[in-house]
Parts: structure tokens; sequence; C-alpha cells
């Protein structure tokens, strides 16, 4: 669909047409990069490099590139702001080192705030103290044909800054042009997943990768994503987790296995779910979930330590600390802490009466394990802010989770809460064959009344566990959960590059987004 253009982006196709006739190339191909910019103000030094005016022994020699920012333009001479990955450096510009016309047809006239530019020149600081760049060549690199909702600042000020969500979530490219603290986000991120790995491959576990198009998805309690292959002519499905075909490795000889991969669950958006995520899932051979529990805190804490430098990240009013140990608190203790009443052992009518005191709203397709879950979320969860374990699941809610050594009507499960969210949900892996068909066929009961998130019965799951699977501890953990944490974010798609947004109605609703410098979001 054509879009009507902006004033200004009908003036700068203009420009573009002029630096064309200018026999100047507006989309170049290469500029060779020797600095970026924070080197430069790491590097200079008064002592070591001579300043504006000398006779040039000594100067520190630059090439770097990067987008125009801001200007100042003056009579013979200007300043400009440049920004390239590493932050900004201002560069100076006078009319008599470039080609003659070049000043004051090209680079006052037909370059803009946004324009990619290459700079040869030497280092030097001026009168005011600012490390900056002379630039004895200038070449246009890109010629950009939309503005920038750029930030002015004035006084100590920022105006018409881009915090608009819907817009940066939408636009993230811009988004991290204009506010470029968001990059370091993603480099930490980028970072804590580099540790994780670290941590995992000197402890020899091997990373894997396992089927995203799935024939049964598993693994988890949620609703998949469907697909079709049209060559063999099945239904797929997204996969939900990573699990079973982990553990299949397991059952195959692999001591310890990980993934770090993209799951899929066809559920809602929120500030903490997006239905494309990332999650971490670990399997060890002959381990059980207490010593899962002790490599978690090892992991998160070395992980903590390698993005941030310490264990403890303030997140809003709240420091949360990653030293070891974390608290741990059985779940049925949890919730009678929380609520005054004891639902360990209960039936499924009784927790629904229990429900019903407490005010919540359930309905008939909701099992015991599942009504369970949802006291826990209503009534604990939100106070969990340090780290805590919180362990031993009712069996109803865990149906790949082995039974308790020490209670039949529990299993070996745990979870990582942190913030007041899931962070890690890990188990003594349940491994007889016989026990895990039950538990397939009570999800399948569960279907049947109407639990659209039941899990699905696996008979070449089943058939792997019959050849024997060693005792083995699992463990799932959320890697955009994390980054919130290691990053102090308040919402998932703040982590994610590019989260799930609903389409935009029209391409005519952008160009009001355009026309001005505030950067209103387009309707949704």
């Amino acid at each position: 669909m054509n879009r009507q253009m902006t004033e200004q982006e009908a003036r700068r196709r203009e420009e573009l047409e002029h630096l064309r006739a200018e026999g100047i190339q507006p989309f170049a191909y290469e500029w060779d990069v020797d600095h970026r910019s924070v080197d430069i103000l790491a590097k200079f030094d008064d002592a070591i490099h001579q300043v504006e005016g000398d006779d040039g022994s000594g100067r520190l020699q630059v090439t770097i590139a990067g987008r125009i920012m801001s200007r100042r333009i003056m009579g013979k001479a200007s300043f400009f702001n440049l920004q390239d990955a590493s932050g900004t450096i201002q560069v100076y510009v006078r009319r008599d080192d470039l080609p003659e016309g070049f000043y004051n047809t090209v680079f006052k006239k037909l370059l803009d705030i946004g324009d990619i530019v290459g700079i040869e020149g030497y280092v030097f600081r001026t009168r005011v103290g600012e490390v900056s760049v002379h630039a004895e060549r200038l070449v246009v690199l890109t010629k950009s044909l939309r503005p920038l909702p750029v930030s002015k600042e004035q006084d100590g000020h920022v105006f018409n800054e881009v915090t608009d969500k819907e817009f940066r979530y939408r636009q993230r490219y811009v988004d991290l042009i204009v506010n470029p603290q968001v990059r370091d986000v993603f480099r930490k991120r980028a970072k804590m997943v580099t540790a994780i790995r670290s941590f995992l491959d000197a402890r020899e576990y091997v990373e894997v990768e396992t089927p995203a198009l799935q024939p049964l998805y598993g693994g988890a309690a949620a609703r998949p994503f469907t697909t079709y292959h049209n060559a063999l002519g099945i239904p797929l499905f997204l996969r939900i987790a990573d699990e079973l075909y982990l553990k299949r490795l397991i059952v195959g000889g692999f001591d310890g296995v990980y993934e770090i991969a993209k799951d899929f669950r066809n559920e809602g958006l929120s500030r903490f779910h997006n239905p494309e995520f990332t999650m971490l899932e670990l399997y060890v051979a002959y381990r059980d979930y207490e010593w899962m529990m002790d490599l978690v805190e090892e992991m998160v804490e070395y992980v903590a330590i390698q993005v941030s430098g310490s264990t403890e990240i303030q997140i809003g009013e709240n420091v949360i600390s990653f030293k070891r140990p974390w608290k741990r608190i059985q779940m049925f203790e949890a919730i009678e802490s929380a609520t005054g009443h004891n639902i360990e052992g209960k039936s499924r009518d009784e927790i629904a009466t229990v429900c019903n005191a407490l005010g919540m709203f359930i309905d008939d397709t909701m099992g015991a394990g599942k009504l369970v879950d949802e006291i826990f979320g209503e009534f604990v969860e939100a106070d969990l802010i340090q780290p805590t374990f919180i362990i031993d699941y009712p069996v109803e809610l865990s149906p790949l989770a082995k039974r308790h050594r020490d209670n039949d009507h529990l299993v070996e499960r745990f979870e990582v809460f942190c913030n007041g969210k899931e962070l890690c949900n890990a188990f003594s892996e349940l491994n007889d064959p016989i026990d895990q068909r039950a538990r397939f066929e009570e999800q399948a009961k569960l279907k049947l009344r109407g639990d659209d998130e039941a899990m699905q019965l696996d008979e070449d799951y089943l058939r792997a566990l019959e050849y024997g699977m060693p005792p083995t501890a699992g463990m799932g953990m959320g890697i955009d959960r994390l980054a919130m944490l290691m990053t102090a974010q308040d919402s998932i798609r703040d982590v994610i590059l590019f989260p799930l947004l609903k389409p935009e109605i029209s391409d005519s609703d952008e160009a009001d987004d355009d026309a001005g410098v505030d950067a209103s979001p387009s309707t949704n």
C-alpha cells in the first residue's frame, strides 16, 4: 500500500537527487573504520597528542563512521555529534578543509540528522575541554530518507525523548538509535547467555539442537501453535518445550545435555509473557533435584557476577541478592503461611471449597493440581522477592516429575521465584515408564474435561523410557525472565529485540508519527 510522504520525507528525497547530481553516491559500498568513539575518548591524552593549532606531529589520526545526531552550523565552521555503536563523539568541520563548495552545498544543505557519514581526521580538545575529531575528509555513506524523532537537550532537560513503548517496540531500530542505552540492555543479555554457556561447557555438558517442529507437543502445560506440512500431509506443532527430546538423549547415553532455544506457547501477552520466548533446558544423568538446586544457585550467582560484577542488582525499590544459599520452602507450607489453609492431601472438592472461601474464581475444568497452582499464584508468588526455591509439588501438577521418595502424594520438583515471578522449573525426572504412562492418561482425562493445556500422550517417549533412562535431574529456565533480572527491566518486551505486537492498522497511521519530532505511536 502506498503511503503519502511527509514534507520532510519529500525534502530528503530531493536532497538525495541533488547529491547524485553533485556526483556523490548517497549509498556507499564500504568505509574502513579504524577507531570507535569510545576508544578515542579512552586513548586521547593531552600529554601525548598535540592539540589544535600545533604543527601536526603527534596527532592521533582516526577514521570513524556513524550517524549525525545533532548539528550546530555556523559560518565557515560547524560542530556535529556523531553516534557509532560504542557511543557519541563531537566532530568539527571547517569549510577550508573540505573540497571547494562541499561545505556550503553538501554539508549545510544536503545533509540531515540521521545521515551516516565517514570521517577522516585527527583528535583534539576544544577550548571548552571536549575531546573532538577535526574532520579533514567527510564522506556521505548513507542518506537517511526518514527523519529521526531526535531528542533535544536544553539546560539539562531532555525534550521530545522517545519514551512511548508502543513506538519503541514496533520500531526497535529507531529505539536503538535514539535511546542508545537500550543497546546496553541487549549487550548485557548477550553477555548473560555467553556466561551460561561458559558455565555449562566447563562441566562438559553438551549443547544440542532438537526439533522446533514436532508431530506431538509436550514437556509443559501449554497450548501450542499449529501448522501443517504440505509434503507429508500432517499437522505439526511449534514446540512448547524441549524436554522430551532432551531426555531421549539421556536415554541414548549422554551424561549431560542442554539447549538454549526458542519455544512457542499460544497464550496471552503481558509484561512477563511473550508467545515466542527463549528457554534454557538442562538434563544431567545420575543426579536429582537437590543437586540441581545447588547447581542453579551456583550458575545464577556466577552469571550475575559476569554481567554486573556483583551478586546484588537493584530492581526498582528492591536490592536482589543472588549470593548463595537461597531460601527453600515446601509448596504447601508456603500456601498455609500465606492463606492460613493447610490443603496438603486434600481432595479436589476440598481444595475447591478453600478456593471459594478465598474468593477465587474457579471452574470445573480445573483439577486438584491446577487449583493448588492458582492459590499459589494468587497468594504466594508476588511476595517472593529474593531468589527462593519452592519445593515438593503435588503429583497432579507435575506429570513428568518423579514421586517424592518420602511422600507418595508429592513429586521431587522445585521452582525458583525472584522479584515476584517464576524463573526456573526443575525435577527429579520421572524415569518409570509405567508410572509415566499412567500420568499421561490422567492428563488425557483432564483434556477431555476441557483443559486445553493438558499434556498429550507421547508413545515414542514412553518407548524410549522402556529402554531405560538413568536417574536424571532436569531444569528449564526462562532466558528472557533472567535477562529482566540481570538488566533490571520491568517488562519482558524490554529484553526481547522484536516482541510480538498486533499488526498496525495501516501505513497511513505511520505517516502521522513521522510528521514531527515527538514520535507519537501509531494506532495499534
